[in-house]
């Protein structure tokens, strides 16, 4: 059988859909699984164990009718049995319909009424991990949203340990920071100060655990400004989402704003603690099972994560409130 997901949006998303498609996987181990996405989170497909190809496709609307022509043909030519799509909209409902594909599922509501053949509700006052499995009730596919799990690559682990032997990070582990965007809300940045604070605290508790700054594109200035207060943290620049896991992976603990890193966090089971704008903890990390919190979310008093004071970074930190 080959199944097609389209999923719009980031990193992030794609890795809320992970336990969809090995629901889909595990129930039908033959199933060839393609995925439409964003060209920039197509990404978050290096770790995936069940998916085989990725379409680059710009959903926004600043696609052109060649594009959205061009998907038609591709889809069409790949004589996939069943599509699933996170969208409501028209263009990508129509899509469908105009491919053939026998299944098309959605969720309720925009033209999938007339284009899919199964609708299911749109739920989102759950964690959406548990809404994008939702789509998997007509296939009656049965079981709970499960946790996801992310295959890490041999050759970005192997790269990474040769990072934090070059470092002179020892057995004692590190606290991984990421002072990236949180996801929702266009540059919503924790201010450099906060993050500051944040290490002044740690190194004054716990001198002898070292700190690395996670540097990539959308984290360059935030990471020359926290170098610069401390020469001493420690910073890796990641090539690929293989090494950005691999460095999550290797943590005591992860400190990061709502986004594709603490998402590797949740998926990877390192305790991870996320600064909240936008969206509400509940949206995005599992609900609690276990008297063990491994997941914690702080989340701002307006939908920006700056209105976070780190002094109640540190108390949930350190437990202390």
């Amino acid at each position: 059988m080959r199944v097609l997901a389209l999923v719009p949006n980031g990193i992030s998303d794609q890795l809320l859909f992970f336990s969809t498609l090995e629901h889909i996987k595990q129930a039908l181990p033959k199933a060839e699984i393609s995925v439409v996405t964003e060209p920039s989170a197509a990404a978050a497909y290096r770790v995936s164990k069940v998916v085989k190809t990725t379409i680059p496709y710009t959903f926004t609307n600043n696609n052109s009718p060649a594009d959205w022509a061009n998907l038609l043909g591709i889809v069409r030519d790949r004589e996939f049995e069943v599509a699933i799509t996170t969208t409501q909209n028209w263009p990508i409902g129509l899509l469908l319909w105009l491919s053939g594909i026998p299944t098309r599922i959605g969720y309720q509501g925009g033209a999938n009424g007339l284009f899919l053949t199964a609708t299911v509700p749109l739920k989102t006052d759950q964690y959406q991990a548990a809404q994008y499995h939702d789509l998997l009730a007509p296939l009656e596919l049965s079981g709970q949203c499960s946790a996801a799990s992310i295959n890490v690559p041999q050759g970005d682990i192997g790269w990474v340990d040769t990072q934090i032997q070059a470092q002179g990070i020892g057995d004692q582990g590190y606290v991984l920071i990421y002072p990236g965007p949180a996801d929702g809300t266009v540059d919503d940045i924790y201010p450099a100060e906060g993050w500051i604070a944040i290490a002044q605290d740690f190194q004054k508790r716990q001198p002898g655990l070292p700190l690395v700054l996670l540097q990539q594109a959308e984290t360059a200035s935030a990471v020359k400004a926290i170098a610069q207060a401390f020469p001493n943290l420690k910073v890796i620049r990641p090539d690929n989402l293989g090494q950005v896991a691999a460095l999550v992976a290797g943590a005591n603990l992860v400190l990061a704003t709502d986004s594709y890193v603490s998402q590797l966090g949740v998926a990877l089971n390192v305790f991870t603690l996320a600064l909240f704008g936008h969206y509400s903890p509940s949206r995005h990390f599992p609900p609690v099972d276990t008297s063990e919190q491994r997941f914690l979310g702080i989340e701002s008093s307006s939908d920006k994560v700056a209105d976070i004071p780190p002094e109640v970074v540190l108390k949930k930190v350190w437990g202390e409130g």
